[in-house]
């Protein structure tokens, strides 16, 4: 069996992936806020932790592995997006999943096993504060209940800061019912056209960082193997729920293993509106960018580096997708991955590596196995995709001419015909594939048939 290691955020170092159970591996990230359109720094953990998904199916079996992420359906922000457009939080949250699951889809994504929303744990979440409460690790005032950070004493583990690091570097809610600034929010109440709930604090509804720990318990158990996340959710986010469900449940580990992505910039700059240089994965599809270029993009960067986006290197991108597609095309699929593939995955899910060692299989020519990496990485689905399809082309006559045009170059030892050819060749779509013993010429999608015929 392949050995997994992975970089472990809570001890900082590449540790060997040791599942709990072989049988059972167990993995939570947290999902998108849904009441807006993705924008492709939000695609990036989920690309990042899809391909660790395959990696975990490849190695332990598809039944071993349960893949769990959440989407956060109660928050102000839905709230105020209700406000502002006049429509029902129900309808917002359900056509932007649909949304989310539409535009991850093209990126390749899998499905995880399960797709919890927060609304449907509440009566789990109101248990786990209650339990909380009784345990001495959260209080009631006003109205609200808090989470006593002081009561649990590894409270900034995670991301290595001490509690007065952490309130000066973090934009904390002053209010005068907290006993500690950092102390934050299990429940608050609603009210007006908030959504809410009956609980014994009186009508309201979940803080944020509830919703994770409860439903990663109620799906994963109190201890689980994988937490993953954009390392913007570290802290405060994970932080809390760290502290939540290890004091909820003493006698388990939560997430034994913690993984966080970087960030994504836009041509060597953070993405935002005031720069011009903000989209959602659905404005790139719009614009004809190919969900597995978006994909390829991202995999050309370790998922613990920062990963610059630029219209470059998606054309890069494409041109290299098409040229590998077209060559494991009509491969067969009952192949295993090229290892060295598998072996650049397992090591801390080194994706850039992965691509390289992919540009090395196709030089060699190993269609099967170039199909079956593809696949591995979520790059290449059961057909390929037409605008990535080679045209049907007779180019016997092309290959005929080649090595005639070579075989005189050899004995004459003047080249310049045989490299103008070839030029033009590639000029008009064609990958040029010359060997020992035979001239093979593959068409590639951006063929050019005009180009041909100029050279006839």
């Amino acid at each position: 069996m392949t050995d997994i290691k992975l970089h472990n955020t809570r001890t900082r170092k590449k540790e060997v992936f040791t599942p709990l159970d072989e049988k059972n591996v167990r993995m939570y990230v947290c999902g998108p806020t849904v009441y807006d359109r993705a924008h492709l720094g939000n695609a990036r953990p989920v690309v990042v932790f899809d391909v660790l998904y395959r990696l975990l199916r490849h190695v332990y079996g598809e039944d071993a592995v349960t893949y769990v992420r959440n989407f956060t359906d109660v928050d102000d922000k839905i709230n105020a997006r209700a406000a502002e457009s006049g429509r029902k939080i129900g309808d917002i949250t359900e056509e932007t999943i649909r949304w989310f699951l539409d535009d991850m889809g093209a990126l390749g994504a899998l499905q995880p096993d399960q797709m919890p929303r927060a609304t449907q744990f509440i009566p789990q979440m109101v248990a786990m504060i209650e339990d909380l409460i009784a345990k001495g690790h959260a209080y009631e005032a006003e109205g609200h209940v808090l989470f006593a950070v002081e009561s649990y004493t590894e409270y900034g583990a995670l991301s290595g800061r001490s509690i007065e690091d952490m309130i000066a570097g973090a934009r904390v809610e002053v209010a005068p019912y907290k006993r500690n600034p950092m102390d934050f929010v299990l429940w608050k109440p609603s009210s007006g056209n908030q959504p809410g709930w009956d609980s014994p604090w009186g009508h309201g509804r979940p803080g944020w960082h509830i919703e994770c720990s409860a439903m990663a318990y109620e799906l994963l158990g109190a201890s689980f193997d994988i937490h993953g996340g954009g390392n913007d959710l570290m802290f405060p986010h994970h932080e809390n729920e760290i502290a939540q469900s290890c004091c909820a449940h003493p006698d388990g580990g939560f997430a034994q293993v913690w993984m966080h992505n970087e960030m994504l910039q836009v041509e060597g700059k953070k993405m935002s509106k005031s720069l011009g240089n903000f989209f959602t994965v659905r404005d790139l599809l719009e614009q004809g960018v190919p969900g597995e270029v978006i994909r390829f993009v991202f995999l050309s960067t370790h998922y613990r580096k920062p990963m610059d986006w630029t219209a470059e290197k998606a054309k890069e991108a494409e041109a290299t997708l098409r040229k590998w597609y077209v060559q494991a095309d009509r491969a067969l699929d009952n192949v295993k991955p090229y290892q060295a593939v598998v072996s650049a995955l397992a090591d801390d899910l080194n994706t850039s590596k992965a691509v390289s060692e992919i540009h090395q299989l196709s030089h060699a020519d190993d269609a099967p196995a170039l199909r079956a990496s593809l696949k591995l990485l979520g790059l290449m689905a059961e057909q390929t995709p037409s605008w990535a399809a080679a045209p049907e082309v007779d180019l016997s006559g092309w290959e005929d001419r080649l090595a005639k045009v070579r075989a005189s170059a050899m004995a004459n030892k003047e080249f310049s015909e045989l490299d103008r050819l070839k030029a033009a060749l590639i000029d008009a779509g064609i990958e040029v594939r010359m060997q020992k013993d035979r001239v093979e010429l593959v068409p590639e999608s951006s063929f050019d048939p005009a180009k041909l015929e100029a050279l006839e």
